[in-house]
């Protein structure tokens, strides 16, 4: 039997594709939708979604990726949390797979990951398609929610998303559990995260995600998928 489910967004600027982020959500399903305004330069207006279905959490002080995540984690009681990017939207309705997928054995379900290489001992990941996976990443990332903690859930040093994304689907295979990536009909517009932050803040935080990444797990092959 399939749990409840919440999808958690974090509002970070860029408003227009937040809203039609959400629009295409309440377009295709009713589940429940978070979002968390991180800072007080990211408030918005009490009035923006003009339905029961989205909850807004206004924070002043803004918290690092980690954070955010964990306070998802730690603060909602629904059995699974879908991570999910504003830049991604949805085209038709993927919760009956997701829940499926999950239902099915797996802890983390998303629709984009991949493989960590080792051939260049564990620098890059490739995308193997549909299957289980090493990592996935953040633009919609289900997870079993109680699981997601018992594995320490989000780095806290983690301040931007890119790679901690990684850390944390590591952090869950580290613990027995598995990821499996599948065809979702989502699609990405301009990743604004990536392409329209500091480019000096995006690389060094993004080489600090990464780099604990390798201090965690380098070499504990045996938490990965089989390899195809």
């Amino acid at each position: 039997m399939a749990g409840s489910l919440r999808i958690c967004l974090i509002a970070e600027g860029f408003t227009e594709d937040l809203v039609s982020c959400v629009s295409s959500i309440t377009d295709h399903t009713n589940t429940p939708i978070s979002v968390y305004a991180n800072g007080k330069s990211n408030w918005l207006s009490d009035s923006l979604f003009q339905s029961d279905q989205v909850s807004i959490t206004q924070e002043k002080n803004p918290l690092g990726w980690g954070n955010v995540i964990n306070y998802f984690l730690n603060t909602f009681t629904d059995d699974y949390l879908i991570i999910m990017d504003p830049s991604t939207k949805f085209t038709a309705d993927p919760i009956p797979l997701t829940l499926s997928a999950l239902a099915s054995g797996y802890q983390g379900v998303g629709w984009k990951g991949g493989l960590v290489n080792l051939e260049d001992e564990w620098r890059t990941t490739s995308d193997k398609g549909a299957g289980e996976v090493d990592v996935l990443f953040s633009y919609y990332f289900a997870m079993d929610r109680k699981f997601a903690i018992s594995a320490g859930g989000a780095n806290p040093s983690a301040k931007y998303y890119r790679n901690a994304d990684l850390e944390l689907s590591l952090a869950i295979r580290s613990v027995g559990g598995k990821l499996m990536q599948l065809d979702l009909p989502l699609e990405q517009g301009r990743h604004h995260g990536y392409h329209d932050v500091d480019p000096d803040y995006r690389d060094k935080n993004s080489r600090k995600n990464y780099q604990r990444i390798l201090d965690r797990f380098r070499g504990k092959n045996e938490i990965l998928s089989p390899r195809r």
